[in-house]
């Protein structure tokens, strides 16, 4: 079996309030967790969204911590919440029309169309959505260096929200895609690892059962059928994930929001 791929970063000190903390220990072991955690598979990609659901919660009753409570430094990570729900939000398009692909293949090869050029097709149209996204989240830079130590763990849930999610649009796009160039780029002191191969996802086994069909090799339309259920059932639970996390999103920018109005 191929090596997994894992969410691991060098270890950074986090300057916190209060090291000791039960809250502030409570964030720190989130963020670890999910930095150690696995990405190659849909079942990975949604333990990782049960985990950053997991962390926003912990963050929630952090953003309490008096020491935190400074206008000035929430500010500087007002812009980073917004941007968190703007990608959430195309993600959860991209899901939504990557399923709609596959339900539609699925109807042609019941009709014994076999419409893989339409599915093709429209998996170019998403692929292109997710191109462009990722271009986009190649540009963000790491403006806040001065910010207020208190502050620093908030990016750095940023920063990990960042890369699940980039980790989300790779696994629907193929696996071309570097789930790293956005770590690295919000954080340049950091060394990420990225090591071995990548491993055959759902996404990835409906395309070579396709190929399959197209060259005429030997392939049973039960087993198509099945692939493309495991594929449809796998971003199901990637949306239904997905839009816990959007909540979470809201919720925390509230707070931030709240904290500013002060």
């Amino acid at each position: 079996m191929a090596a997994s791929n894992k969410i691991a970063f060098h270890a950074r000190s986090i300057s916190l309030p209060t090291r000791s903390h039960p809250l502030t220990l409570a964030v720190e072991e989130q963020l670890c967790r999910l930095r150690s955690s696995e990405f190659a598979s849909s079942s990975s990609l949604c333990h990782n969204l049960a985990g950053l659901k997991d962390l926003y919660e912990c963050v929630e009753d952090f953003l309490q911590l008096e020491s935190i409570q400074q206008a000035k430094s929430v500010e500087g990570v007002l812009d980073g919440s917004i941007m968190l729900l703007d990608v959430c939000g195309i993600i959860r398009d991209v899901l939504s029309q990557m399923k709609q692909c596959v339900q539609d293949l699925q109807s042609s090869i019941r009709r014994r169309t076999n419409d893989i050029a339409a599915y093709m097709t429209s998996r170019k149209k998403v692929t292109k959505v997710i191109h462009k996204c990722l271009a986009d989240l190649k540009k963000v830079d790491s403006k806040n260096n001065d910010l207020v130590a208190e502050i620093s763990v908030l990016r750095e849930v940023e920063a990990t929200t960042l890369a699940i999610f980039e980790s989300l649009l790779s696994f629907v796009s193929g696996p071309k895609q570097s789930n790293w160039s956005l770590v690295s780029k919000l954080m340049p002191t950091k060394r990420v690892a990225h090591k071995g191969h990548e491993e055959t996802n759902e996404v990835m086994k409906v395309d070579m059962a396709l190929k399959a069909i197209i060259t005429h090799k030997s392939i049973e339309v039960n087993d198509v059928q099945k692939t493309l259920e495991a594929l449809e059932m796998s971003l199901q639970d990637l949306e239904d994930g997905l839009e816990s996390i959007f909540r979470c999103l809201i919720k925390n920018r509230v707070s931030l929001l709240n904290i500013l109005n002060q």
